[in-house]
């Protein structure tokens, strides 16, 4: 068959296909409730002109590829690509294409071609956007010319018996993609379905259930009942072996990353306040301390101080007072400060240094743009607000139950551990954020945080964050690091913001939801996920913001787990059990020291991932457990969520009720020319 026709064809397949892997809208960000008309349109039309990216992508990514067979010269990818995107009626865009070693095998070569178009806000204007968000789609297709079936993805490295195995009513079904294993492949269960199944230096064997491929591939001997028909025939099965290899096995920026587990930030050190001496201060209607008593007013429960320098060894205020500092002032008090119940004090825009210890009492205090220095422990009560201006507090902080709390712009760093009680709620403004020893969270609180870097030492049980029943964790962009494990119990709202890797030294252990912001997570320990229940979206009535809607230009409703553009790099392996609903997805580009480009999670770890119960998992990207066994049971489902999926590992097991499929695109066979040649999409 002639190129011409070759291609012909090839196009004609490819337009009616729009099947194909897609990328997030990657800058978008939805700082409005979800929902507004405008943008509801501007997001459609970011769908839409994804939809033709990514058909152009596609047949971008095979013309260059077809190009650089012919030319065997680099430079002839970029320039064809850009054609090939332009006769698409791709204009105004972004396009790039580049060769990508070792995909989709070990020693294969592959085109990337990316295609990025900017599109203004349109009638999202009026909600404040301006400007233009941008909106990507990739394509990968294989160079390789001696392969002629699929690549891989379900790939198993064990070369012993049983290195991929189906039981009971389970199933893989992968039609566009191959299945293989370095060792024996076993169907005792519903189906296998693949391109093509592969045991490359191993058997295959079929008890009761259906083998559907083009071909079966095996090294040793194929078996079968004599009744059972239900499988390729005798022309499409091809006894020899076949080399496979883990593609992951050598890559530099996953070595690299796992050279990162274990990294954490360590706390600052606060320092202690130096003040010394000064006057008791004691505040009361009757027998008050000489030194105050000429701010008395005629009401004797009121207490009026006027700008200036005050140096106090102990403020007392007695309950019932009402008592206000006139903007300007310093006020440095050596020992404690206690409030009685039923005070109303306003500090104004001071600054106040406390030596000793803090106590808000029961109706809570007003403090003004400042700086607040504790060099004791704090307690709050009642409604609190304070102004722009640090915080620094050199113990323990609470946020008693059912109290509030609202802090300005300004470093908020904490050198105890931070207690959030049952039903508190405590808005900080941008700034860092620093737990030395540990974030506890009760029932039904709620915690927000600005942009700014989020440091968290470990507190009681090696926990960094604890969050118990309902309690929600929001967190703006920035740095992250946990030196400690996250246990989050069921019911409870964890989000992280985006940057470039956070750090876990410790176990990600969410029994509730979570929102991943972009960017790579190093968790030197497991993740596991066990519960379900609460999924997104989620309205705050703290930030006035709604979770989980759309994350990264997706839709994140009715997951427990979302995470879009993200690589996890684990000393553990993922766990998840319960009802769990996770919806995780791999970046389509490199970002140095963060995602790492179609890897979703690796592990080294030799440790079973038990895929259990009723958990469902929407994932996109490799899966990359090479030394470890994976084990989908018991109504299990994972899938690609109609993007391609790979999940390579030593050994996987499909067992029970358990599902599990992929999306991965490849040419259809029928458009290319026979025999050996295969340039094919393989992402």
């Amino acid at each position: 068959m002639s190129t011409i026709r070759f291609l012909r064809l090839g196009y004609k397949r490819l337009l009616r296909d729009v099947s194909g892997g897609v990328t997030t809208i990657a800058t978008l960000a939805l700082p409005v409730v979800i929902g507004a008309a405008g943008l509801a349109f501007d997001l459609n039309r970011g769908y839409q002109t994804r939809e033709i990216n990514q058909r152009a992508a596609d047949m971008a990514a095979l013309a260059a590829a077809m190009a650089y067979s012919t030319a065997g010269n680099e430079a002839v990818l970029t320039p064809t690509a850009r054609d090939i995107a332009l006769a698409n009626g791709v204009s105004a865009a972004s396009v790039s294409a580049q060769l990508v070693s070792d995909f989709p095998n070990a020693g294969d070569q592959s085109v990337r071609v990316t295609i990025t178009r900017a599109l203004p806000f349109s009638l999202a204007s009026v909600l404040g956007f301006s400007g233009t968000f941008d909106v990507s789609a990739g394509s990968l297709a294989s160079l390789s010319s001696s392969v002629n079936y699929a690549a891989p993805c379900y790939l198993a490295l064990d070369g012993g018996n049983a290195a991929i195995s189906v039981t009971g009513g389970a199933s893989i079904d992968a039609p566009t993609c191959s299945i293989a294993a370095i060792g024996t492949v076993e169907n005792k269960g519903q189906l296998i379905r693949g391109a093509d199944i592969i045991s490359g230096g191993g058997d295959i064997t079929v008890n009761y259930g259906t083998l559907d491929a083009n071909t079966l591939r095996f090294a040793g001997v194929f078996s079968k009942p004599a009744w059972n028909n239900n499988v390729p025939p005798v022309e499409d099965r091809i006894n020899e072996a076949t080399p496979l290899a883990d593609p992951w096995a050598n890559d530099p920026a996953l070595i690299s990353a796992y050279g990162l587990l274990g990294n954490y930030s360590a706390p600052a050190t606060i320092p202690m306040p130096t003040i010394s001496g000064g006057s008791d201060f004691k505040i009361k209607q009757n027998g008050a301390s000489n030194n105050v008593k000429p701010y008395q007013q005629s009401n004797s429960s009121v207490y009026v101080f006027p700008a200036g320098t005050y140096n106090i060894a102990e403020l007392n205020i007695a309950g019932g007072m009402n008592v206000s500092f006139a903007n300007g002032s310093r006020i440095n008090v050596s020992g404690n400060v206690v409030i009685g119940g039923g005070s109303t004090v306003n500090f104004g825009n001071s600054d106040v240094v406390v030596k000793g210890n803090f106590g808000s009492g029961s109706t809570g205090v007003t403090i003004g743009a400042g700086t607040l220095w504790i060099g004791g422990s704090a307690k709050f009560e009642g409604t609190n607000t304070k102004g722009n201006g640090d915080v620094f507090i050199v113990g323990d902080v609470n946020f008693w139950g059912g109290s509030r709390m609202t802090m300005g712009a300004g470093q908020h760093l904490f050198g105890g551990n931070v207690d959030v009680g049952g039903g508190a709620d405590v808005l900080l403004g941008a700034g860092n954020f620093q737990a030395t020893n540990g974030l506890n969270m009760s029932g039904d609180s709620e915690l927000a945080l600005g942009a700014g870097n989020v440091v968290i030492g470990p507190g009681n049980g090696g926990n960094a964050i604890k969050m118990m029943g309902s309690a929600r964790f929001f967190m703006g962009n920035g740095a992250f690091s946990a030196n400690g494990d996250i246990d989050t119990a069921g019911g409870t709202r964890l989000v992280f913001g985006v940057t470039g890797n956070h750090y876990i030294n410790g176990d990600l252990n969410p029994k509730g939801s979570v929102l991943f912001g972009r960017g790579r997570y190093t968790v030197n320990g497991d993740f596991e996920n066990g519960t379900g229940g609460t999924t997104w979206p989620y309205y705050s009535d703290l930030t006035g913001q709604t979770y989980g809607n759309v994350v990264e230009g997706q839709s994140g409703s009715g997951f427990d787990m979302v995470g879009i553009e993200v690589t996890f790099i684990l000393n553990g392996v993922i766990k998840l059990a319960g009802g769990a609903k996770t919806k995780l997805e791999a970046p389509f580009y490199n970002v140095t020291g963060a995602q790492i480009s179609e890897l979703l999670v690796s592990s080294e770890s030799a440790n079973d991932a038990n895929w259990t119960g009723g958990s469902v998992n929407a994932f996109a990207g490799t899966i990359h457990f090479p030394n470890a066994q994976v084990k989908m049971a018991g109504g299990n489902s994972t899938a690609g969520n109609g993007k391609c999926m790979t999940l390579i590992a030593d050994t996987i097991r499909v067992n029970g009720g358990a599902a599990t499929g992929t999306a991965c695109n490849r040419m259809d066979p029928n458009a290319g020319g026979g025999g050996s040649a295969s340039i094919r999409l393989v992402g």
